[in-house]
């Protein structure tokens, strides 16, 4: 497979005359105020869709124990094809496009946003398949007996049915984002939001014309807002609006290397967070049940919740530092991953600290078992202080998807995986403490921060910093 930076067009290349003005802020303007410029309507937007799963758990929480607990089982599925299709990939079709307009190849930029859509529907398609083939038994493995199974199944079955509109929509997105342009992928899932809002509890209770559903109503609702937005931003793109269009063009593999090289590396990283979390949720199951199992699913949801804040900082980073990487400007490309992963540093670590003094804050707005409030706060307490530095890596990951360069990220998130998960069983064999447990979680994300960001300042993203500004001088 050919290296993500090396997508070779036949395409004529554009003078600096003619970049896209949008482009030429990223490769030129101020480098904080443009960062938080881009970042402030896609960090809405990614609360907007982080929040859909918020307001899924909220009403199934209404519904009792069991059905908390049969959500938890299922959350970290559905949030796997949002980071992977949104995040990973998504990062890598964001990344490819940036990189061919920083270069000034246009063409090949509107053949990626082709190849972009050919590459999620059929991963799109093969998730769908898997999960409604082999769910029953994933979820058994994690914990799910009884009622809470029944209901994990219920709820899985339709929201994996129409996975496909998820993947779909995001291909958009990141196609958009890519160009800069963060306002209108924002604009469009905050709308799938607002519709999500009132449709979840008319199908969950069945509140006037509409039916009872029950757990499976939260499923049909998101599954409908994902439809919405996939058609929204197919107009969009197909209209001519956007600086990348979608264009019929010969299949070739230079681009399909360009997005994958990028994409499918960052989708073993995204698989890892989801693995340590699926894990810890199995361990949490045999030591403290259903009730347990809720109260680790619904403190989890807000360490999930960090990942979309992140990429609401993230696309931006990959957008910016793509741009710069592919025009030469590598000093510049450093800069911004530094200066994002400061600011992703200190918005998770205020969260963490404030879960970690208050958790019952958080907690107690799904549910008031005793056994899952316990659970929950006790994985606040340990993992929360340590947020910040998961925000400062992932933050980094993202910069590093820009620059095409995922080796440190990724081997970073595997000894994360392996401490968290390694010293979790072993402390809880030898306290029998969920504490204990939790610390583990909470010190493989100190351990991933620092080993990204030791990766990244010791040259990993644009080589050393000499050769950095070597090159960059000879590119001015």
């Amino acid at each position: 497979m050919t290296s993500a930076s090396a997508v070779v067009s036949e395409a004529t290349v554009l003078p600096p005359s003619a970049l896209d003005p949008r482009t030429s802020a990223l490769l030129h303007a101020p480098i904080v105020p443009l960062l938080l410029r881009m970042a402030w309507p896609n960090v809405i937007v990614m609360l907007a869709q982080a929040s859909s799963g918020l307001i899924e758990t909220f009403w199934v929480g209404r519904l009792g124990t069991d059905a908390l607990a049969g959500m938890a089982l299922v959350f970290p599925g559905v949030m796997l094809m949002q980071m992977i299709s949104a995040g990973s990939l998504g990062g890598g079709i964001s990344s490819a496009i940036a990189r061919a307009l920083g270069a000034r190849r246009a063409a090949d930029a509107d053949a990626l946003v082709l190849h972009a859509l050919v590459i999620n529907v059929i991963l799109g398609a093969l998730a769908s398949v898997l999960v409604l083939v082999f769910g029953p038994e994933l979820y058994r493995v994690l914990g799910g007996r009884g009622a809470s199974l029944d209901a994990a199944l219920r709820y899985s079955n339709v929201v994996f049915a129409g996975n496909i509109f998820l993947w779909l929509m995001n291909a958009l997105a990141s196609a958009v984002r890519g160009t800069g342009n963060m306002l209108v992928p924002a604009l469009v899932i905050c709308g799938c939001t607002a519709i999500l809002v009132p449709l979840s509890p008319l199908l969950i209770f069945g509140i006037g014309p509409f039916p009872a559903l029950g757990i499976a109503g939260g499923g049909v609702a998101m599954v409908f807002s994902f439809a919405i937005g996939f058609a929204v931003l197919a107009w969009y793109v197909l209209n001519g609006r956007s600086v990348v269009r979608v264009r019929v063009a010969r299949v070739q593999r230079r681009f399909f290397s360009a997005i994958l090289s990028v994409g499918a590396v960052a989708t073993i990283s995204t698989l890892q967070t989801n693995v340590t979390i699926g894990v810890a949720t199995a361990l949490v199951a045999m030591a403290a049940g259903p009730a347990g199992v809720a109260g680790y699913g619904t403190g989890a949801r807000l360490e999930y919740l960090l990942i979309p804040l992140v990429f609401g900082l993230g696309a931006p980073l990959v957008a910016l530092v793509g741009t710069n990487i592919g025009a030469g400007q590598h000093e510049r490309a450093l800069r911004i991953a530094l200066i994002g992963g400061a600011i992703a540093f200190a918005m998770t670590e205020a969260i963490g600290v404030a879960a970690a003094l208050w958790p019952r804050a958080w907690l107690g707005m799904f549910g008031h078992d005793p056994g899952m409030l316990a659970t929950g706060a006790a994985y606040l307490r340990g993992a929360g202080p340590f947020y910040g530095f998961f925000g400062l890596g992932l933050a980094l990951y993202f910069a590093s998807q820009g620059a095409g360069k995922l080796r440190w990220p990724l081997f970073a998130g595997f000894l994360r995986m392996l401490a968290a998960l390694g010293g979790g069983w072993i402390a809880l064999r030898l306290t029998g403490s969920l504490l204990a447990l939790f610390v583990s979680l909470g010190l493989g994300m100190l351990l991933y921060g620092v080993l990204v960001t030791v990766s990244v300042t010791s040259g990993s993203l644009v080589g050393s910093r000499r050769t950095a500004t070597r090159t960059a001088g000879q590119a001015n």
